[in-house]
């Protein structure tokens, strides 16, 4: 691109932001998207700076020269990187009350981004207050708030030495800031300027840059506290100062051997109950919900030392924050009451790891409390005819008030809850309040032991009854308690019967449908062999599902619920009710090939309708298996062909092929080794559709089939499953070879290492026979690795693990210690082929020699480079394999990818190298492999 003229970068931005022409906006955005990636945009910014023609093109300046010294620094020598601070600082100095506080920002983010990655300029923090105090302490403030918050950026990749290099300094100059903080305070009557002072601290507490012990004098958080104390303060001001509170006392959990500041704190913070009362009664409930998070933040700050005070019979001082967090649960807005959820589970979780029953006591009354409370907000609104939607932020709500009770119910136990509701029950209350302790009965009800005869009894019996009047809301809710009490259903077999008329019924009223349906679906799951004699109504009620408009995901739960019941009967009966059930789905995947219909989705016309209540149906199914032929093969071999023709007729359409397959995925599951007479055709169809559309599902798929159906005793399996490998590899591995492949297609990453992992497992000589193909894929797996997709980064790990660790339980040495011909850390199906097994070992071997040094260096690149470090365990579990092959071998394969390995800033030091080359030598186990990649790539990040 050509360094743009000025008129033509004026006139780009005036119809980006006041051309009314949409087209013409887009055009301008495109265009000046272009120029700041271009070299030219350090001057043209620059340029626009310096003329402050106008707000917006400033704005343009400033968040082009910030996006540019965050990303593309490097662009610049090193001698234009001190003019361009010079140039910044300028910039900043002319700014006056009047400029855009957006543009401050970008042009402050800017500075502190260059600070950061400038490592000649020493003591930065002290060089900007010497040039901006008393001159321009607004600009100050805001670079010195925004310079700890980029300290952390993922989108500055510091490394980890500077970071630290960075903190020292400021924890060097903390006493500097402070002191200028609170001159700035002292000296302004601006409340915006004060905010300015509170987010500055908050900032630098959140990197730890401040000394907790300096607490008591500092005046900042004084004058946050009495910001706090003050129920009036303007809101943002309330905010920023509980941020800075909530800061200071999460430092204080990390930091809590200081028992005079943990009781200053304690006291100062305990005492705001009152404000939080006062702005209660004044309806201020941004300011409620403030209060709430530091309440909240208090317990968790004392959590470990109230509980261990606790075990050991005694109550600690700071007891009183778990009663404040319970006044905020009591808030009437119920946003203000999810505040405190992480409490609870934290404080759960302490609870539960120690399991001591005394200490569980004293907790009891709090988690009462609060289930009382939780039962309120999870009260509808009267006038509402349903419950909320999924989706619905009060549904989400509720669904998260469920997780928080399943949770935490233990300490007072399941049944002490349903006693508790059920004493609600009885009393004659609105709608809302009934739904509502029904609701939080259907949380605990799995946990209910099933030798209770007190109250479920009589609850199962009042929703049998239920009068045709019940509030809608109310009639949902109980048959989705009568779902849940399905475990407790399965141990009173007399109660199955009428729950299962009153549930199909149910399914009559479109509003109630998918309820019924997921109830069914958990009774007849918990109650198999019970609902088997019941299988007959519940293969009607399949039958009419269209007849009843049952939504889709009500019909597959209904199908789910019919294959759990036919599970259990004889096989000859199985096997008819399997294939009148599937009949039912056939017929409509026949119609829809006899015609020509555009398929749309959600309706009859839609495919996917039907593959999804097929793979509903031989899901569920779980028949026992024996040595005659399995009762679901006959349904199978009725579903494959109309299931064939339905990919070849949509071999196009990803989303019914991702169905098609899921489909045939679940029958090939249910009918395990039985389904062997339909490998032929299914090892001849999946290639002939592969080629016509590489659709990776078809690789899944495949990967079933091995696993399924690989048979060290049946030579035709095994061929079958030989040809279907041969045939699949070549153009999955052809499309993967093009540039950007790997990026556009993970999908295929994923399902193809799956696919070579479950013939590693179960048919090793299909994938080894296969010429050529072992280097192609360790090849491809070395570029791979840097792949920033889950699913198929896991996958490659498992097939990388799987092939290093045969090696290295085949090598002769190992062999000699197991004293085995044949040690195998994992199912391999080839017992009694040690010879083949010896062969196959060698091939491995080999060809992991040849590659193992690009693969050491490649997962380890991907690992500082490339990988989140979530994904970094899986790496670990390969490392550790080659680590130990390499020693064996003689080799040092990680010495050498270290040397390879970067040493530009951000990276390790030679002595870092050193030191993780020592301990992952020496690593024994995943967990300390994983730790010392996580903290290796914070070097380079």
């Amino acid at each position: 691109m050509e360094a743009p003229s000025m008129d033509t970068i004026y006139q780009a931005i005036n119809a980006l932001y006041d051309n009314p022409n949409p087209n013409e906006k887009e055009k301008a955005s495109r265009w000046l998207g272009e120029v700041q990636k271009s070299i030219h945009s350090w001057k043209v910014a620059d340029q626009l700076l310096q003329q402050k023609k106008d707000v917006h093109s400033c704005y343009f300046a400033a968040q082009t020269m910030r996006s540019k010294v965050q990303h593309n620094l490097s662009e610049l020598p090193q001698e234009a990187v001190v003019s361009l601070r010079d140039s910044l600082v300028a910039h900043l100095e002319g700014i006056s009350p009047e400029t855009s506080s957006a543009i401050v920002t970008q042009l402050s983010l800017a500075l502190a981004d260059l600070a950061l990655q400038m490592t000649s300029w020493s003591n930065c923090v002290g060089d900007l207050i010497k040039l901006f105090s008393n001159k321009n302490d607004f600009v100050l403030l805001e670079v010195l708030t925004v310079l700890p918050q980029e300290i952390d950026s993922s989108s500055l990749k510091l490394g980890e030495n500077r970071r630290e290099e960075i903190k020292s300094e400021l924890r060097a100059n903390s006493q500097l800031v402070t002191f200028f903080l609170k001159e700035c305070l002292n000296s302004s009557q601006s409340t915006n300027i004060a905010l300015k002072i509170v987010k500055c601290m908050t900032s630098w507490i959140q990197v730890r840059a401040m000394s907790i012990q300096e607490v008591p004098q500092n005046a900042v958080i004084g004058f946050s506290l009495q910001v706090l104390r003050d129920h009036n303060s303007i809101n943002l001001l309330h905010s920023a100062a509980s941020d800075c509170i909530c800061a200071i006392l999460h430092c204080l959990e990390d930091n809590n051997n200081n028992t005079e500041v943990e009781k200053l704190l304690f006291d100062s913070v305990s005492s705001l109950e009152e404000s939080y009362h006062m702005a209660v009664a004044h309806e201020e409930e941004e300011k409620a919900a403030n209060y709430a998070g530091v309440f909240t933040e208090l317990a968790e700050t004392f959590l470990e030392k109230i509980i261990l005070c606790a075990a050991n019979g005694n109550a600690h001082f700071a007891m009183r924050s778990l009663e404040l967090s319970l006044v905020c649960v009591g808030h009437h807005d119920y946003d203000v009451a999810e505040i405190t959820f992480n409490l609870w589970y934290r404080l759960s979780e302490e609870v539960y790891e120690r399991d001591y029953q005394p200490l569980t006591d004293v907790f009891k009354p709090h988690i009462e409390r609060l289930i009382e409370a939780l039962a309120r907000h999870c009260q509808c609104e009267p006038d509402h005819t349903q419950l909320p939607d999924e989706g619905d932020e009060f549904y989400e709500f509720r669904m998260k008030v469920m997780e928080l009770i399943k949770d935490v119910v233990f300490i007072v136990g399941s049944s002490s809850v349903f006693r508790q509701m059920f004493a609600v029950l009885q009393a004659d209350l609105p709608w809302e309040q009934t739904e509502a302790a029904l609701f939080i009965m259907q949380s605990v009800a799995k946990n209910i032991l099933p030798e209770e005869y007190e109250y479920v009894p009589k609850v199962v019996e009042a929703i049998l009854s239920m009068p045709e009047g019940t509030h809608p809301a109310v009639r949902k809710t109980c048959i989705l308690l009568l779902g849940e009490l399905c475990e407790w259903i399965e141990r009173h077999p007399e109660c199955l019967e009428p729950c299962l008329q009153s549930l199909i019924g149910a399914l009559q009223d479109q509003t109630l449908a998918n309820a019924a349906a997921t109830a069914l679906q958990n009774i007849c799951a918990a109650c198999r062999s019970h609902a088997a004699p019941h299988a007959a109504t519940l293969l009607r009620a399949a039958r009419r599902a269209d007849e009843l408009s049952l939504a889709p995901r009500a019909a597959a739960a209904l199908l789910r619920a019919l294959a759990a019941a036919v599970g259990r009967l004889p096989p000859e009966q199985l096997a008819l009710a399997m294939r009148e059930a599937a009949a039912v789905q056939l017929e409509g995947l026949r119609e829809l090939l006899a015609r020509e219909a555009e398929p749309r989705r959600g309706t009859r016309s839609d495919p996917v309708l039907w593959l999804d209540r097929l793979a509903a149906l031989f899901r569920d199914v779980d028949a026992p298996a024996g040595p005659a032929a399995h009762p679901c093969l006959p349904a199978f071999r009725d579903a494959w062909p109309v299931v064939h023709e339905v990919m070849n007729k949509y071999s196009r359409e990803g989303r019914i092929m991702e169905r098609a397959c899921r489909s045939v995925r679940f029958m090939v599951r249910s009918t395990g080794r039985h389904a062997a007479p339909l490998l032929p055709a299914l090892a001849q169809a999946l290639p002939v559709l592969y080629a016509v559309r590489a659709h990776s599902c078809l690789l899944y798929l495949a990967a079933v089939l091995a696993d399924a159906l690989a048979d060290p005793t049946d030579a035709a399996a095994q061929r079958a499953l030989a040809r279907l490998l041969h045939a699949l590899l070549p153009p999955a591995l052809t499309l993967l070879a093009a540039p950007e492949a790997l990026r556009d297609n993970p999908d295929t990453v994923d399902d193809l290492y799956r696919l070579c992992v479950r013939y590693l497992q179960r048919s090793p000589g299909a994938l080894l026979a296969a010429e050529g193909v072992l280097p192609q894929l360790l090849s491809l797996g070395a570029r791979a690795c840097a792949l920033d997709h889950r699913d198929a980064n896991c996958s490659l790990m498992k097939f990388l693990h799987d092939l290093a660790r045969i090696a290295n339980s085949t090598r002769e040495d190992d062999r000699q210690v197991k004293g085995e011909t044949l040690a195998l850390p994992f199912c391999i199906s080839i017992k009694g082929q040690a010879t083949n097994f010896i062969i196959f070992s060698e091939a491995i071997s080999a060809t992991l020699t040849q590659y193992g040094e690009t693969l050491t260096f490649a997962l380890l690149e991907a690992s500082v480079l490339h990988l989140h470090s979530y994904m970094l365990s899986e790496v670990a579990e390969v490392m550790l394999e080659l680590v130990w092959w390499q020693k064996r071998a003689g080799a040092d394969w990680l010495a050498s990818a270290l040397r390879r390995l970067s040493r530009a800033p951000p990276a390790a030091t030679d002595h870092q190298c050193w030191q993780f080359h020592q301990y992952a030598i020496r690593a024994e186990k995943c967990k300390e492999m994983t730790r010392l990649l996580r903290d290796f790539a914070r070097l380079y990040r």
